[in-house]
């Protein structure tokens, strides 16, 4: 009797013992998202391609030599132009062929060589900018897919309630929380978009105020004597 007890209390004591939460990785609970998660799939891939393209595009024009500018005062104020061209030619940035464009149009007024140098300063800003509207595209559609897959899941799931007339509180918190992967999934892939993309702005300014520094010392270089 008393062993019958003791095994009932503990039967109870166990009964009583909340269950251990289900462990489960990022990759099954990913694929639990269903084939929306597809095309999120793409949007990252294409965002963090495009990020580091751009990147690296955006670092390599924003090298610029700090005596580059020096140099070719010192020869436009020397009266080598020559010399001034050659190294404008041979260095691969956009200040040097926004210079170079200068300094091809030196004898003409100081308005229409600053015209031209604004020419080929927009023309470089152009080629930083490209392809940064995908960044932006992904940003903003990223979450509406993610909130599509979510709004498809829902209806299937209260489809098939309506449809069973069956249900318990597990099986809509289970359906909920899957449905709202997609949401998630879409709104992070987003954010790192939109991050992405300012970041990215934010060198290309750096790089434009290093050109229109440049523009505005050459044209003064050019309204020096010349020895």
């Amino acid at each position: 009797m008393f062993d019958l007890l003791q095994i009932d209390t503990l039967n109870k004591a166990a009964a009583a013992v909340p269950a251990v939460a289900e462990k489960i990785s990022l990759w099954s609970l990913l694929e639990k998202g269903g084939w929306i998660m597809y095309p999120l799939y793409v949007l990252l891939v294409a965002a963090i391609f495009v990020f580091i393209e751009r990147l690296m595009a955006i670092r390599k024009a924003s090298r610029i030599d700090p005596n580059f500018m020096n140099i070719i005062r010192d020869h436009i104020v020397n009266g080598n132009v020559t010399a001034a061209r050659s190294l404008s030619k041979n260095t691969d940035n956009p200040v040097a062929r926004m210079i170079d464009k200068g300094l091809q149009r030196i004898g003409k007024p100081i308005d229409a060589i600053e015209k031209s140098m604004e020419n080929v300063g927009k023309l470089e800003m152009y080629k930083m900018e490209r392809n940064l509207s995908i960044l932006s595209l992904i940003a903003g559609i990223a979450p509406m897919f993610g909130f599509l897959g979510t709004i498809v899941g829902m209806i299937q799931l209260f489809y098939g309630i309506a449809s069973s007339g069956q249900f318990t509180l597990n099986d809509i918190a289970g359906g909920i929380y899957v449905k709202m992967i997609t949401s998630g999934t879409g709104l992070i892939i987003g954010l790192l978009a939109y991050i992405g993309h300012n970041a990215l702005t934010t060198q290309i300014d750096k790089t434009a105020n290093k050109m229109e520094a440049a523009s505005a010392e050459f044209i003064d270089v050019l309204q020096e004597p010349t020895r």
